[in-house]
């Protein structure tokens, strides 16, 4: 199986791309733009790579996705992840929006239309629970998608334009919803990256909010496994799939973790409540169990606990 994975330098991404070698009937094709105004680092970038890269069966592409020769790339592909974007709510306020138009909406528009020219067997779309918006309780697929930022407008576009493409090419899509993964080589921007961060410089993390905010946690090997099991998953075609975590938890419950992870007690700085972002979100995985065989094993305190421990063995991390 031939298998083309974008954004393979990311952190989802380069998880995937390992979960998928792991199957010696898999060749990867991992194709990442390191674009420079992304939250990631290039030196990130290059240390999620540092286990693909020696692989026989991997092969890496440095290109933007709208400068792909994609007639080149795609001829005997079988499948695409396609997990590339810009990522961030909170950078997707103004002007920098475009950065969110070009690299989530136009590349992915670009790669359909490629890929309706070659005949692919799957083509998994990664959007985020951020399309859901506010909503109070457990959300299942066929909610309503009302984004609070121009980040998740951009990546529900980005599904509609897998439904289009769907209709009018015949284009085998599956969409699936992240919810807040997090775990060894999350981004620098993420959450439990900058707390652990500023715990280890003595600083106080900052809080959006009053901290009663939660979250469906979904630790990045159980999210690999999902997205994975895909390869082989029947009757998957034309659907959205949430994949969602083993346990949700607010702020405050999460700080509560990492004081005893640390042993120590940790100081807060609570700041304006950020704009874009709900306050709650739960996923209803019932399809990915279903579909997927999704059953997510990692409980918030383990995995909060291994990326800790992937933080401190790598200290230029620490941004």
């Amino acid at each position: 199986m031939k298998i083309l994975v974008t954004g393979a330098a990311g952190f989802i991404g380069s998880h995937l791309c390992e979960k998928l070698l792991q199957d010696p009937r898999h060749e990867v094709i991992g194709l990442d733009a390191f674009v420079q105004q992304s939250p990631t680092p290039v030196k990130v970038r290059e240390y999620n790579l540092r286990f693909l890269l020696p692989q026989d069966r991997f092969t890496f592409i440095n290109q933007d996705l709208l400068q792909v020769p994609w007639d080149e790339v795609l001829p005997g592909v079988d499948i695409v992840y396609h997990l590339a974007g810009m990522p961030g709510v909170r950078s997707s306020w103004g002007a920098d929006f475009k950065l969110y138009i070009t690299h989530n909406i136009e590349a992915t528009q670009r790669l359909l239309e490629d890929c309706s020219k070659h005949p692919v067997t799957k083509f998994v779309y990664a959007s985020t629970s951020s399309v859901y918006g506010e909503k109070t309780d457990q959300v299942n697929e066929i909610a309503t998608t009302e984004p609070l930022s121009p980040y998740g407008v951009s990546k529900l576009t980005g599904e509609q334009l897998c439904n289009v493409y769907a209709r009018h090419a015949g284009l085998p899509i599956v969409i699936m919803r992240f919810f807040t993964v997090y775990g060894p080589r999350q981004r620098p921007d993420m959450a439990f990256h900058r707390f652990i961060s500023h715990i280890r410089q003595g600083k106080p993390i900052p809080i959006h909010g009053d901290g009663l905010q939660t979250r469906d946690f979904t630790y990045v090997a159980d999210c690999v496994e999902a997205v994975a099991a895909a390869v082989y998953a029947e009757n998957i075609i034309g659907e959205t799939i949430n994949i969602g975590g083993k346990e949700r938890a607010s702020v405050l419950d999460c700080i509560a973790i990492l004081e005893e992870l640390f042993a120590k007690k940790i100081d807060r700085k609570f700041m304006s409540k950020a704009s874009g972002e709900p306050r709650h979100t739960w996923a209803d995985i019932s399809k990915a169990q279903r579909l997927l065989d999704y059953q997510p094993k990692t409980d918030l305190r383990s995995g909060l606990h291994a990326e800790m421990m992937d933080l401190f063995k790598t200290p230029f991390l620490f941004l």
